[in-house]
């Protein structure tokens, strides 16, 4: 028995591991680039390639390049010779489009062999989902929160695309199960492997620079419940206090220098041939306008001062970060750091400006702080979030009642809290903490960007599930009494596997359900996947995925429709109309009018299209008339298309 307990669980997680897998590849197969592969993929392949980082400085390497490394077994033509790499600066989407769709490639097999880099990573997350899921709850109920992370609608999307955000998510995990494991067990393997995971973490995407923050206040929380414990007077426990804090600080400053020498390691290999003189020039050029520009006319600038020390001292501090950036790219050996400086400035940058999105029927590139709860409601999966509000709602109600029985001490039950689960509590606190970041944030660009803490809301739900399930009642006296209460007791426990089970399936059969189209999933409460674009669009329901089924549309065109010699297309998304449909295409957008009129019948466009140009403009958000789609609205509903490719690209027959 005791051998099956221990090898039993790992069959169902390789079974699911495999489902996982199963479901990514084969809906991968059927959809085409989406936006941000055309720029990922493409550099990935001239990091491994040709140790070149001049595109796409503004994300790390490592997805990037995991997902090259098939793209080397390939014979493949890469445009070194055209502007968009020679002389362009940043040149990634035009280079982009030029690998994947103009220099004789097959597209689909290099975007298909590059998709198993991020699946691989995928896999990698869900073991580890399990690992410490294992080490929290027990090897059973840890097969829970690994198998709601596989069959994720939104796991299942972003886990299959060159992209960041799932890279993200296992970088954020494994660094933090190592941080917890080195402070509750330090020892300097477990240091080790802390640093390495922070590194690992650092080269997914540079918003996992929010560990660091986060690693402080554990230390805080972990130091102030060590001199708990401790029998002494206030100020005995002060210097107590000091000498573990600063202790901490300094193993917390060891797990940087470790990870930092292992993202200096990668950017060193894929900046070699980086010429000098071109890193800098493109440096110089990105951050022209950080914090209003570079320094002009520096008075007594001599040859005895020090131009990087005179910049910071005679302009605003904010600019200073951006000069010691163009300074360390002129340095042979500091220029790696520069590259992964400017990387991080890029995306302050980017994010402090925000971008242009539709939500709940507005446009706007302000943000909303709403948006992430919103989105997180309506597209994780029902059954799912009824499974997190039980058990959030269990877990309050349990803090409730010792309030009522008057048994509760806060401070000494926080104590204890600790004392016990440790663990739960930073993933708790990494919640809350990414995402407060993320609702202030105006980057408000999909429901990817929080799923690095969908793993830890998962791995809560169970341990709060698995406390209501095995929950201990005591028996009374006397036989018959004891009889009743067991049949109760059994009962009880036989409804809540019941409902747990109900759900469980329920969760499963929406992924199927929704296959292959998982990134435009939106619930019941959104009105179901076909109504999700009323809501949100970008890469939270069109993200230029299904292209290929738009190819497939025209090619076989639908029961009674005559063959489609033409079609105008207004196309959001990574994929090239032309590339798949040659002659058959005419680029379109809004101002053009009505293709109708050059005797073009039909007409597709992608719905982040339609929404940018019809929803209601946020105070401020400005648009042109004739980008409005007037025109077509006049004709016809934009909402009630003749016919669809896939969720995302609406299909309309026009009329003389």
């Amino acid at each position: 028995m005791q051998h099956f307990n221990k090898i039993f669980p790992w069959v169902f997680v390789f079974f699911i591991i495999t489902t996982s897998f199963v479901l990514m590849l084969n809906s991968s197969l059927k959809e085409s680039a989406t936006m941000d592969e055309l720029a990922h993929i493409p550099s990935g392949y001239s990091y491994v390639k040709y140790l070149d980082y001049r595109l796409n400085p503004e994300h790390p390497p490592l997805v990037k390049a995991l997902s090259a490394l098939p793209l080397l077994f390939q014979d493949l033509n890469f445009p070194k010779n055209k502007s968009a790499w020679q002389n362009e600066v940043n040149g990634q989407w035009e280079a982009g489009a030029q690998f994947l769709y103009e220099s004789n490639n097959n597209a689909d097999k290099i975007i298909q062999w590059s998709r198993l880099g991020p699946m691989f990573l995928t896999l990698i997350l869900l073991l580890f989902i399990y690992i410490w899921s294992k080490e929290l709850i027990g090897r059973w109920w840890a097969l829970l929160p690994t198998f709601l992370f596989s069959i994720s609608p939104t796991v299942l999307s972003h886990g299959h695309y060159v992209t960041t955000d799932l890279g993200a998510a296992l970088g954020i995990f494994i660094s933090s199960y190592y941080f917890v494991k080195f402070l509750l067990q330090p020892n300097y393997k477990h240091l080790i492997f802390a640093g390495i995971a922070f590194g690992i973490a650092q080269l997914m995407k540079f918003s996992t620079v929010l560990l660091l923050p986060f690693f402080g206040f554990l230390i805080l929380v972990f130091c102030l419940w060590q001199i708990k414990t401790k029998q002494a007077n206030l100020i005995k426990k002060t210097r107590t206090f000091l000498k573990i804090f600063f202790k901490h600080i300094l193993y917390l400053i060891g797990i940087v220098i470790i990870g930092y020498f292992v993202v200096y390691s990668v950017y060193f290999i894929f900046t070699l041939n980086y010429p000098i003189e071109k890193q800098k020039s493109d440096t110089e050029f990105i951050l022209a306008s950080f914090a209003g520009g570079p320094i002009q006319n520096i008075e007594n600038n001599t040859k005895e001062q020090n131009p990087l020390i005179l910049s910071c001292i005679n302009f605003p501090s904010i600019r200073c970060p951006a000069e010691i950036n163009i300074w360390l790219t002129e340095n042979k050996i500091l220029r790696p750091i520069g590259q992964y400086l400017l990387g991080v400035l890029m995306v302050f940058q980017r994010s402090s400006g925000g971008n242009t999105g539709y939500f709940l029927g507005e446009v706007s590139a302000s943000g909303w702080w709403y948006y992430f709860p919103t989105v997180f409601v309506l597209k994780e999966s029902l059954p799912s979030l009824i499974l997190i509000f039980l058990a959030l709602i269990l877990a309050l109600w349990k803090i409730l009642k010792k309030f009522k029985n008057k048994i509760l001490n806060i401070k000494q039950s926080f104590w204890d809290y600790l004392a016990t689960h440790f663990a739960e509590f930073s993933m708790l606190v990494f919640i809350i903490f990414y995402w407060a970041y993320s609702i202030k944030s105006p980057l408000n660009i999909g429901v990817r960007h929080i799923l690095p803490t969908i793993p830890f809301i998962y791995i809560l739900t169970a341990s709060s599930l698995k406390k209501w399930l095995n929950e201990k009642i005591r028996l009374p006296n006397g036989f018959f009494k004891k009889i009743s209460s067991s049949l109760i007791i059994i009962s009880k426990f036989a409804l809540k596997g019941g409902i747990i089970g109900i759900l469980i399936f329920w969760c499963f059969a929406e992924s199927l359900i929704v296959y292959p189209h998982f990134l435009s999933y939106f619930n019941q409460l959104a009105g179901g996947t076909n109504n999700g674009y009323q809501y949100a669009t970008d890469s939270n329901y069109d993200w230029g995925q299904d292209l290929l089924r738009l190819k497939n549309f025209i090619d076989n065109p639908p029961t009674g429709e005559e063959k489609i010699e033409k079609i105008a297309i207004d196309y959001f998304g990574g994929g090239n109309p032309k590339y798949y449909l040659q002659d058959k295409v005419e680029y379109w957008w809004s101002s053009k009018g009505n293709p109708i009129k050059d005797e073009i019948k039909w007409l597709a466009v992608s719905i982040n299209t339609i929404q940018g140009a019809l929803g209601k403009l946020h105070p401020g958000q400005e648009r042109k008339p004739e980008d409005e789609y007037e025109w077509l609205t006049k004709i016809k509903n934009p909402y009630e298309p003749d016919y669809k490719a896939g969720k995302s690209i609406f299909i309309y027959k026009l009329q003389n």
